[in-house]
């Protein structure tokens, strides 16, 4: 995986004979409070290591553009305007900055149903964000969020019930916990592998050293946690690598044990 092109949204990689484009959607601040330990309590101290910005968390939304030159993916598509703050929205500029045409895109991957990930479909204009699209993958248990704004897209959910692959290089891995269909996209090269979660992590400074840490809106915390478990042991061996939705932009990185936990290797600087 190497780092071959960036911009103020987006960052471009290759691996192997595929291209991976992180597109930045903005960032989302949230209360220390969300963070939660085995008993389900808020943590009782933070550690000095996690920054905060104005006594917040701060979390990058993250989506990511995988090709092979022919056929493409998009996966999540940030909020478009239903979070109400200047800080998101901004996949469309990042898809602009990366030369990609949202009329090209067919196929759209959603981790899961919350709304910094698939509220990007539809423009704050009401539009269909991608007029191309065919297919719109997501868990089973999260096919539900498709109406109000999202009825239109109604007739291309693709629900997700059990690992499938849904290109030659791109299987769709059920991973529920924080919800009910959280799923991980499992991206194949010639040279390695890489794993596209959701909310798997939410604090990378925390809960890579730290796995047991779980975040408040995780519909299951144990559920949760035992596939962030699963994951990271995953991504330790090599020739693995993570994209993350909240990440740090651009959010692609590897993964190593270290003590008790894991480190995280971040393969470009942070955008933003």
């Amino acid at each position: 995986m190497r780092l071959i092109s960036r911009g103020r949204h987006h960052a471009t990689f290759e691996f192997g004979d595929l291209r991976v484009i992180s597109l930045r959607d903005g960032y989302i601040d949230m209360p220390p409070t969300r963070l939660r330990d085995e008993e389900g309590c808020a943590l009782a101290e933070l550690p000095a290591a996690v920054p905060l910005a104005g006594g917040d968390l701060r979390l990058s939304v993250n989506a990511f553009f995988v090709t092979d030159g022919t056929r493409s993916v998009l996966i999540d598509t940030g909020a478009s305007d239903v979070w109400h703050d200047p800080t998101m929205g901004l996949i469309y500029e990042a898809l602009d900055e990366a030369g990609i045409d949202p009329a090209d895109i067919t196929d759209v991957a959603i981790t899961h149903n919350h709304e910094d990930h698939v509220s990007g479909l539809i423009t704050p204009d009401g539009a269909e964000a991608f007029t191309g699209l065919r297919r719109v993958w997501i868990g089973a248990g999260d096919a539900s969020v498709f109406t109000g704004r999202l009825e239109p897209l109604r007739d291309r959910v693709v629900p997700v019930t059990q690992e499938v692959a849904i290109n030659d290089w791109t299987t769709a891995i059920p991973t529920p916990g924080h919800t009910p269909g959280h799923t991980v996209y499992e991206v194949a090269s010639g040279t390695g592998r890489l794993l596209v979660w959701g909310d798997t992590v939410h604090v990378p400074t925390l809960q890579f050293e730290r796995p047991n840490v779980s975040w408040e809106f995780d519909g299951n915390q144990a559920q949760a946690r035992a596939a962030r478990a699963t994951l990271l042991e995953r991504l330790a061996r090599p020739h693995h690598f993570v994209a993350g939705a909240h990440l740090d932009s651009p959010g692609i990185a590897r993964v190593t044990p270290s003590g008790d936990g894991y480190a995280l290797e971040y393969l470009a600087p942070s955008i933003g």
